[in-house]
C-alpha cells in the first residue's frame, strides 16, 4: 500500500465511508455543490467595456503592466515591444497553446513547452479573468503547463477580454462548465509574487515571477 492509499483508507475510515455508502456521500457533496451559497459582492458593473477598465485597473494596481491590442495576431509585436523596453531577452517560453503564433515576425525565439530553471521569460494564456480582483486563473493542462507562468522572473499573459469575469465565483464557475472535471492544478495570480515578512517591507519576485505584464485583446 503506497502513502497515498493509506492517508486516503484512514480519512475513509474516519468518516465510515465504505463501497456501499460511497454513491449517496458523493450525491450529498454534489448536491451541497450544486445548491451553494454566495457571500457578500462588491457591485461590479457587468458591462464589458466596465469589466475591462475594472481588471486594468485592479491589475495595475497589483504591480502587473497592461498592453491592449485588438487581435490574437497582434500579441507577438506586442510583446516584443515590451520585451525591448524592458530589456529583456527577446528568447522565451510559452504553453505549447501558443505556438502557432508567428512569435518569428516579431524577432522572437519562442519555445513551446514547460518552463526550466534557465528561462527568464514565461509566456501564458489564461483560462480566465476576475474584473473584482485583477486576477487571472490558470488551469493546468499538457499543453498549459504551470510551470511556464512560476519559474521565469518575468511573466508575460495573454488575456482575452470576453474572458473576463466579474467574480472568482464566476470563474470557478466557468471552469466546471467547461472542463467538467478540474485539473490537477488551478492557480490564481494577482501580479508579481511578493512578501512583506521582513520588517513589513513588500519585496517582489520572492517566490515567483517579479514581474507580470499583461497584453489584454480585445477581439
Amino acid at each position: 500500500m503506497s502513502s497515498r492509499e493509506d492517508i486516503l483508507g484512514r480519512v475513509r475510515a474516519g468518516l465510515n465511508r465504505n463501497a456501499t455508502n460511497a454513491a449517496a456521500g458523493r450525491g450529498e457533496m454534489a448536491a451541497a455543490l450544486s445548491n451553494r451559497s454566495h457571500g457578500p459582492k462588491p457591485a461590479i458593473d457587468s458591462n464589458p467595456q466596465a469589466l475591462l477598465e475594472r481588471f486594468r485597473i485592479k491589475s495595475e494596481q497589483q504591480s502587473s503592466t497592461v498592453d491592449s491590442v485588438a487581435q490574437e495576431a497582434d500579441v507577438p509585436a506586442a510583446i516584443a515591444r515590451y520585451l525591448t523596453a524592458m530589456k529583456l531577452p527577446k528568447t522565451a517560453v510559452a504553453w505549447p497553446s501558443l505556438a502557432t503564433l508567428d512569435w518569428a515576425a516579431a524577432g522572437l525565439k519562442v519555445e513551446g513547452r514547460g518552463a526550466r530553471d534557465a528561462d527568464l521569460v514565461g509566456i501564458t494564456g489564461c483560462f480566465c479573468a476576475v474584473a473584482e480582483t485583477g486576477t487571472l486563473m490558470l488551469c493546468s493542462s499538457a499543453d498549459t503547463p504551470a510551470a511556464v507562468s512560476l519559474l521565469p522572473e518575468t511573466h508575460i499573459a495573454i488575456v482575452h477580454a470576453a474572458r473576463i469575469l466579474p467574480y472568482m465565483e464566476d470563474a470557478w464557475a466557468l471552469a466546471r462548465k467547461e472542463l467538467g472535471t478540474l485539473p490537477r492544478a488551478v492557480n490564481f495570480i494577482s501580479g508579481p509574487s511578493r512578501t512583506g515578512d521582513i520588517e513589513q517591507t513588500i519585496v517582489l519576485g520572492a517566490h515567483g515571477p517579479y514581474r507580470v505584464h499583461l497584453v489584454i485583446v480585445a477581439g
